[in-house]
């Protein structure tokens, strides 16, 4: 087969040759330049934007001998066979189809033999993001610490899909799309070189068709030749790409805007007729309107020429529709374009869109409004009346709110403040768990506690030892400790901790050999806690205890004598005054209870004084 596609004719040879990219360019040009070549490149991009061409032309520049200013010569024998596809030392691989583990394994195990023919031998590998997992855990040694004279080049269309792991050991060059200025150049070149007739405006509708690829253009650009018999005529750019004319788009938006439906729709058939696609004709659409936009903005922002229609035709267009109006017809087009999708009968989505298009009221902006008329003055006096009658009732309502619910009003924030102060957490304290500890407290079991108590901390958590550092025993016996805390936060904290509860347990068993249940206190109810235990349990004023108190022995200072339970690692807090007035009167019934207490909690804390 004699006859070449015109993407693979005019394939770009040197770094200059290619469209769009020249940062890129520049900077692959100026490192072969210095001599700073790195083992492994990715080339990045959209397709046909030139990632494969600039891999093939580094790849001939780092081993020219004769390169200038970065470029090859494409004259010598290694660039010639590079172009070819002749040189042994340059392999290009389709990753598409070799993506397993044994095809990475083997070019891992050929790179480290030396290059035959040129300077650096280099792996082009096309489409990496489609090797699989495996493969890519294959090439990543290689590519940390690749042999000498070995350049790795990849080349993705999805970058997403490779792995960070790889992409951090590359260099990344992100290739843009071309514009459609650059590849109507390009295309202008290539028919000039080529001393083909062709219309500009037909090139235009190639370039924008082409989105972006500059291989897309002119592969569209070779059906036109074929379609026209080596002639490139509008009409046939039209047809073969599937695009709307600009003036049947500019007929249809001016109908559509004068809210002429039928004519509309007439028109909008005739162009469905012609064979056009629907989606194609609501994209050619939103860019014409995408046009309009820009216009309306800043005429410069835009190229006429590029967009087909003339001067005049924009500034008749921008009369018709204000950027609100554009605004809302881009959001029905958007809409219709995401139903139309997956749709076998366009047409009716069609009809649809063009009925609504025309139905839209059109919209003034602000700093277009013309010169108002009178009938628009009165309607504007008539509206001011009433919104001024409507201040007035508002006002009205205002001033007999402000009347009467006054104090009522200002009452609510009050309440509204105190809620929260209701509504917060109140301190519990289980008495059911203390009083079965004091029942059998003993002075000693305090102060073995109180001795323990660094040891038993060290065993905790660090977090655990920070809540612990404002608490101390108060109290101990046989079966239980109980741990008072200086803020009632903090206690709160700590009983809702059942792992800080366990972990304490745990310990006290460790360094003791006993199981003691751990009780929480707040500090400032401890006392209260000590007179009620000892009134309960008979050592008020006057009272028997019924049994021996060994047996029942709790912490509530309520008889004649100031009883403090056991002291904690800081001083305990002084008993309240009504119970040392306790005291004044002694019996036998209260010498009996003194001296358990003092058995109890001992005898430097339970004293007897006379007045």
């Amino acid at each position: 087969m004699s006859y070449q596609a015109l993407y693979r004719v005019w394939r770009p040879q040197r770094f200059d040759d290619l469209v769009g990219q020249q940062i890129v360019t520049r900077t692959l040009k100026n490192a072969i330049i210095t001599h700073q070549i790195s083992h492994a490149y990715l080339f990045a991009g959209p397709r046909g934007t030139g990632k494969t061409s600039a891999a093939k032309i580094f790849a001939k520049a780092v081993n020219c001998h004769h390169s200038k200013d970065g470029e090859p010569c494409n004259e010598c024998d290694i660039c010639k066979a590079i172009t070819n596809g002749q040189l042994n030392d340059v392999i290009e691989i389709d990753a598409a189809s070799n993506n397993g583990v044994e095809e990475i394994r083997d070019i891992r195990d050929k790179a480290k033999y030396a290059p035959t023919q040129a300077d650096y031998k280099v792996y082009i590998i096309d489409e990496v993001h489609m090797l699989s997992t495996g493969a890519f855990n294959a090439l990543l040694k290689t590519l940390e610490e690749p042999p000498a004279n070995v350049i790795f080049i990849l080349a993705t269309t999805e970058p997403h899909k490779i792995p960070l792991t790889i992409i951090s050991r590359v260099q990344r060059f992100d290739f843009r799309r071309i514009s459609a200025e650059d590849a109507f150049n390009r295309m202008k070149y290539i028919l000039d070189q080529k001393k083909v007739t062709y219309d500009e405006k037909a090139l235009w509708v190639i370039a924008n068709a082409a989105e972006g690829g500059m291989r897309d253009a002119l592969s569209i650009l070779d059906q036109v030749l074929s379609f026209s018999d080596n002639e490139v005529k509008l009409d046939d750019a039209l047809l073969v790409t599937g695009s709307v004319t600009k003036q049947l788009l500019k007929k249809y938006f001016l109908e559509i805007s004068k809210h002429e439906g039928a004519t509309a729709l007439d028109t909008m058939k005739d162009i469905l007729d012609e064979g056009k696609d629907g989606q194609r004709f609501i994209e050619d659409l939103i860019s014409f309107i995408r046009d309009i936009l820009l216009y309306q903005e800043s005429p410069s922002l835009i190229s006429v020429e590029s967009t087909g229609l003339k001067q005049e035709d924009f500034e008749e267009i921008v009369q018709l529709a204000s950027s609100a109006t554009l605004y809302q017809m881009i959001d029905e087009l958007n809409n219709i374009q995401e139903e139309m999708r997956f749709t076998t009968h366009p047409d009716v989505y069609l009809e649809v869109l063009t009925i609504k298009l025309a139905q839209i009221e059109p919209q003034k902006n602000i700093q277009s409004v013309p010169a108002v008329s009178a009938d628009t003055n009165t309607a504007a006096t008539k509206t001011i009346e009433k919104l001024q009658q409507e201040i007035q009732q508002l006002q009205q309502t205002v001033k007999q709110l402000q009347n009467t619910p006054v104090r009522a009003s200002r009452s609510s924030p009050r309440q509204q403040n105190e809620q929260p102060r209701v509504q917060q957490k109140k301190v519990q304290v289980n008495l059911n768990k203390i009083y079965p500890v004091l029942e059998n407290a003993t002075r000693q079991d305090l102060i073995n506690v109180r001795e323990l108590w660094g040891d038993m901390l060290n065993l905790l958590s660090v977090p655990q030892r920070s809540l612990l550092h404002v608490s101390q025993p108060v109290a101990a016996s046989a079966v239980g400790i109980i741990v008072a805390f200086d803020y009632p936060f903090l206690f709160q904290q700590a009983a809702d901790d059942t792992t800080l509860l366990e972990n304490m347990e745990s310990a006290l068993q460790r360094l003791t050999g006993n199981e003691r249940q751990v009780v929480f206190v707040p500090k400032d109810k401890w006392p209260k806690i000590r007179q009620d235990f000892i009134k309960d349990h008979g050592f008020g004023k006057n009272q028997q205890k019924p049994q021996p108190i060994k047996q029942k022995p709790q912490t509530t200072e309520g008889s004649g004598q100031t009883l403090a339970a056991t002291p904690a690692p800081m001083e305990e807090p002084p008993l309240p005054p009504e119970d040392e007035a306790l005291t004044e009167e002694t019996s036998p019934q209260e010498d009996n209870q003194v001296a358990t207490a003092q058995k109890l909690f001992g005898s430097d804390i339970v004293k007897v004084e006379d007045n």
